[in-house]
């Protein structure tokens, strides 16, 4: 071999370390290393294993109160014939027994009162409340024009009654002695104060007697005689005539619209006394 040509020999494979080289960098590069190459020129990383996830709780349905059962008025709580009960029912019908029945707790509440009559105790607090409402609320002034008559004494207003206008009449708007609703403690007549058509039924036309007739139910009183009832309850109209039940009562009749004890328990009135 000539010397020209073992020098072109050695650049020859100078060369082709040179590419060699070359092609080994770029595998490396490019990720493509065959074995001992690409543990010499990368690490491996493994794939981290994922678990399917979990899958959700199944939602709980929602549970709704229970609609309330609507409790039924109890209309046997109280009698209607004990006179010391203020669910009693007095009327034409309806006489007192005993006939000459007095309360036992009248006391005299502290409010104007014009005859200074007392009432039952129960009566006299829901009198005194009512009195303070009217008041605060509307700014009008109340008194008592009378409240409890024992039998003796409503005997005398009835005789008097009949002695002035006759039998007739005097039934159409003062009741028998044992028959009367002031006999028993719980009813009262309410005037204006000052004074406007007391005892006449002009007082419904009164900011003092539309405010009662509007308001007294929330105090345990109910107008007692109703201008629509004349033949239910057997009394003339009497705007000032309230009569004390309870409130558990009243709220009753205000929520049912029912207006005479007579017909919410279902008992005989009626405008004639019996006999």
């Amino acid at each position: 071999m000539t010397l020209g040509g073992a020098r072109e020999r050695r650049v020859g494979m100078r060369r082709a370390a040179v590419i060699g080289g070359a092609l080994v960098a770029m595998l490396v590069l490019s990720g493509c290393v065959p074995g001992s190459v690409a543990a010499a020129g990368a690490t491996h990383r493994p794939t981290p294993h994922r678990s399917a996830p979990s899958p959700r709780p199944p939602r709980p349905t929602p549970t709704l109160p229970p609609t309330p059962t609507p409790v039924a008025f109890d209309k046997t709580a109280q009698s209607t014939d004990d006179p010391a009960s203020p669910w009693v029912v007095v009327n034409k019908a309806r006489g007192l027994n005993p006939v000459d029945y007095a309360p036992a707790d009248l006391i005299y509440p502290d409010v104007p009162n014009l005859n200074d009559q007392p009432m039952r105790q129960e009566t006299a607090a829901a009198v005194v409340a009512m009195f303070q409402a009217a008041k605060s609320e509307a700014g009008l002034s109340l008194s008592i024009q009378s409240a409890y008559r024992s039998f003796d004494s409503q005997t005398r207003v009835y005789a008097d009654d009949v002695a002035r206008n006759g039998q007739a009449y005097a039934d159409t708007d003062t009741a028998r002695p044992g028959h009367s609703e002031h006999q028993t403690g719980l009813a009262v007549d309410i005037s204006a104060v000052p004074a406007h058509c007391s005892l006449d039924a002009c007082f419904g036309e009164t900011e003092q007697g539309r405010w009662l007739a509007a308001n007294a139910w929330r105090f345990g009183f109910i107008l007692r005689y109703p201008v629509d009832k004349v033949a239910v309850t057997g009394f003339t109209y009497e705007p000032w005539h309230f009569r004390y039940v309870g409130v558990l009562l009243s709220t009753q009749l205000h929520t049912t619209g029912v207006t005479t004890l007579e017909e919410f328990f279902g008992l005989p009135g009626g405008e004639t006394y019996p006999g």
